[in-house]
């Protein structure tokens, strides 16, 4: 654990005071750079606009995250996808097998017609 318990879950303080000062009708993310704040109930329903290092990632907040850091859902890094000569051959014949059996489709549509 990395608290411990008789200290209690890490919130800080700025967010609860935006927080509390926040009017219920005003729908803009409250922007934080604090990614290891713990979400409390009082944030239940609040969209926050969470730094990455590079860009704010806006994340509602509902009742499954309470106890969880803002900072999981935010992702930092970036997935593009596995790459390689074989997972080019791999994409082509599966693009390729889809150009086919929309051929495919498309003449029995025809020949159903006739």
């Amino acid at each position: 654990m990395t608290r411990s318990l008789k200290k209690g879950p890490y919130v800080d303080q700025r967010l609860i005071k935006k927080i509390q000062d926040k009017k219920p009708e005003d729908k803009s993310p409250i922007k934080t750079w604090s990614r290891a704040s713990v979400i409390s109930p009082e944030m239940v329903g609040v969209t926050f606009a969470v730094h990455n290092g590079k860009d704010f990632i806006s994340v509602y907040i509902t009742e499954e995250m309470v106890g969880h850091r803002l900072g999981e859902f935010s992702l930092t890094r970036k997935f593009t996808r596995h790459g390689g000569k074989m997972q080019k051959e791999i994409e082509l014949a599966d693009k390729q097998k889809e150009i086919d059996s929309s051929k495919a489709e498309k003449a029995g549509a025809e020949s159903g017609k006739k």
